[in-house]
């Protein structure tokens, strides 16, 4: 089950936390999340699984920024959340979606216990000029069935900013 705005306001500071949190963000069954000032773009292709690639910071002006169709942009959310017995979900808003940009590519999914920023995998179809502090994205949450065991991965948790790909280190640590 997905739970409505108002359980998810009641479950504030208990089984969800969302800093900063307004009232004015909270949807019938979701909450908006906004997006950071900055973005991060891969500098070096074609990308390799096994590696850590380079990439650069950039930063959203007030004014907006240009996104180009064909390049991946990571972002983050302005909105640190923790989520404990519940399983977080990730979608972009309808209103982005309808002017061409993708939130996310394939990890619209969180875990239960994942603490930390989300960051969002960015494309747009055409070019599209973006802001900052824009509500981009939508957290909703599914109840569990069954025993919980909380997410604890060193590669993504308590994440402070922006994280590109930490594949490679599956790759050193012996899982292929």
């Amino acid at each position: 089950m997905i739970l409505t705005g108002k359980e998810i306001k009641k479950r504030l500071e208990k089984d969800i936390i969302i800093d900063p949190y307004s009232d004015n963000r909270l949807n019938p069954n979701s909450y908006n999340l906004r997006l950071h000032n900055e973005l991060v773009r891969y500098t070096e292709t074609p990308l390799d699984m096994k590696k850590s690639n380079p990439s650069e910071n950039l930063i959203i002006p007030e004014s907006g920024l240009l996104l180009q169709p064909g390049v991946l942009y990571l972002g983050r959310t302005l909105e640190y959340t923790e989520t404990h017995n519940l399983v977080p979900m990730l979608e972009g808003r309808s209103s982005i979606g309808r002017l061409g940009m993708y939130v996310h590519v394939t990890a619209g999914f969180g875990d239960v216990g994942f603490k930390g920023f989300w960051t969002l995998e960015i494309s747009v179809i055409q070019p599209l000029v973006i802001y900052p502090n824009v509500e981009i994205c939508q957290i909703f949450y599914h109840t569990v069935e069954g025993e919980i065991t909380e997410y604890k991965s060193g590669k993504y948790q308590g994440n402070k900013g922006i994280q590109t790909s930490m594949l490679y280190k599956d790759f050193e640590n012996g899982k292929y």
